[in-house]
């Protein structure tokens, strides 16, 4: 497994526990109006199983505990994927709460037996090179017949897709709280999820995202697109959920890897990092890194699901690094969603995962505001370079009119990224009532709405926080406070 300080290409910057207690001591020092670490409420650099989120939206209502309190039976030390899938269970009570700490690295392609399980384990005699010759017209219409070997390729894909759906997914149930016991602690290859759980805590861990070897090429997906199935980590239907000093990035195989396809471009082998959907609610994302992946971080599935999603996706961003993150950093539907002191670095020129805005012909940005969304971004430092580097690639608006920013700076400087998102949400507008024109059909709705800078609500009266209120005050303690490997854990109950 890759760890954040494992490998230097994927390095950001390298810690000792030295230069962690001293920026801990300088940091507390100097901020009587802000916090370096805001969720960080143990003191003396440890975590422990008894916090509970202290501020962001998984703070409110019946706040986010976990599994603090459980009972020494529910405590569980872990280091295979059969244990961390026991432990889960609880001795048949999932539901009840459980303290699970992970030693080392999990991979969730091991087998009860102790093997790796590949490609070949999961779909024997599956090529996808096989696979993508069977798409006729440069990837447009699939064929059973274009060589005698399709329909059985077509077969294992679906074959292969299923069987390591079995074996790579790992449920976490309510009131569950799970550890990393020191900065190697995580998972790689696993598909994480949250599905109907309540009360759940994930600290201290390094989660590398599932490679799908049985990603399907779907050409009815605008120009064609690579639909891959496994997130790295998934809510879906469930709230009050508190992720913290964790992170989430593709770790030892970057798209820039992976098999070419008809375009001569990287197939992609991975879904979302961070998705939350159907209706997940109450969520505080804090001192986190999300890293090196495309398809970051999506809240809600669809436009049309205003029925599981509308009023919920309440999420909270605090503090976290988004480094090399090609689009959804985050990408919302319908929530209301806070982005407070996060730093947010890209380049165009970056070898794996180039960001390259609209305006310079690509498709990449930052915080995406989509349909029904209420977004409230508040002194988050964004530094982006490269040729044609600009603001834009700050905020894109996706159907999404509600966005609004205080105190933001691109590249060290003030930024208006309420401008920003206005002028994306304009022209993504006039393109959808001139194609509505030309085809004679109705315009969608969105496009009856006008742009305000006024999120319709203010997280201050939500719950309590501090903000950091300068760029180099920001980059500081994202750089220095977040991630693994930062706070000892306290084991024990």
């Amino acid at each position: 497994m890759k760890s954040n300080t494992s490998d230097a290409k994927h390095l950001l910057f390298s810690r000792n526990a030295a230069a962690a207690t001293l920026a801990l001591a300088v940091l507390a020092a100097a901020a009587s109006a802000a916090v370096a670490d805001p969720v960080n409420t143990t003191g003396g650099g440890k975590i422990s199983v008894n916090d509970v989120a202290p501020t962001g939206w998984a703070s409110t209502g019946t706040g986010t505990t976990g599994g603090a309190g459980a009972s020494p039976e529910n405590t569980y030390v872990v280091g295979s994927l059969t244990e961390l899938n026991a432990a889960t269970a609880n001795h048949g009570e999932p539901a009840a709460p459980k303290l699970i700490y992970i030693r080392g690295t999990i991979n969730g392609n091991e087998s009860p037996d102790g093997r790796l399980l590949g490609e070949q384990d999961y779909a024997p005699g599956y090529d996808i090179t096989r696979y993508m010759s069977c798409f006729l017209d440069n990837g447009r219409t699939w064929s059973d017949q274009a060589f005698d070997y399709c329909k059985k390729m077509r077969q294992l894909r679906q074959q292969g897709s299923n069987a390591m759906k079995r074996q790579i997914e790992v449920n976490l149930p309510s009131n569950t709280t799970l550890l990393g016991l020191g900065a190697d602690a995580g998972l790689v290859g696993a598909n994480v999820v949250l599905h109907q759980a309540s009360n759940v805590v994930v600290r201290n861990l390094s989660i590398e995202s599932p490679v799908d070897w049985f990603t399907s090429w779907s050409p009815d997906d605008g120009d064609g697109a690579w639909n891959a199935r496994f997130d790295a980590f998934s809510g879906v239907t469930s709230d009050h959920i508190w992720i913290d000093h964790v992170l989430l990035s593709d770790g030892r195989f970057p798209d820039s890897e992976a098999p070419r396809d008809f375009k001569n471009e990287p197939v992609i082998r991975h879904d979302g990092l961070l998705d939350l959907k159907d209706g997940t609610d109450f969520v505080t994302v804090s001192n986190s890194q999300l890293r090196d992946h495309d398809k970051t971080s999506l809240l809600g599935s669809g436009d049309e699901h205003v029925d599981k999603d509308g009023g919920k996706l309440r999420v909270s961003y605090i503090s976290n690094l988004f480094q090399n993150t090609q689009q959804r950093g985050p990408r919302v539907r319908f929530g209301q969603v806070h982005v407070v002191n996060n730093y947010f670095v890209g380049s165009t020129v970056d070898p794996d995962y180039p960001m390259v805005s609209e305006a310079q012909g690509g498709s990449s940005y930052f915080i995406g505001a989509g349909y029904e969304s209420s977004i409230y971004s508040e002194y988050n430092a964004f530094d982006y370079s490269g040729p044609g580097a600009d603001e834009s690639v700050t905020v894109s608006s996706y159907n999404g009119h509600r966005f609004s920013d205080h105190g933001s700076w691109f590249n060290g400087k003030d930024a208006d990224l309420a401008a920003v998102a206005r002028a994306s949400f304009e022209i993504h507008k006039a393109d959808a009532i001139a194609a509505a024109t030309a085809s004679g059909t109705t315009a969608p709705d969105w496009t009856q709405r006008e742009f305000t800078s006024d999120a319709g609500w203010n997280p201050a009266v939500e719950y309590g926080y501090h903000a950091l209120k300068s760029a180099p005050a920001v980059r500081n303690a994202v750089l220095n406070f977040s991630g693994p490997g930062v706070l000892d854990v306290e084991a024990g109950r």
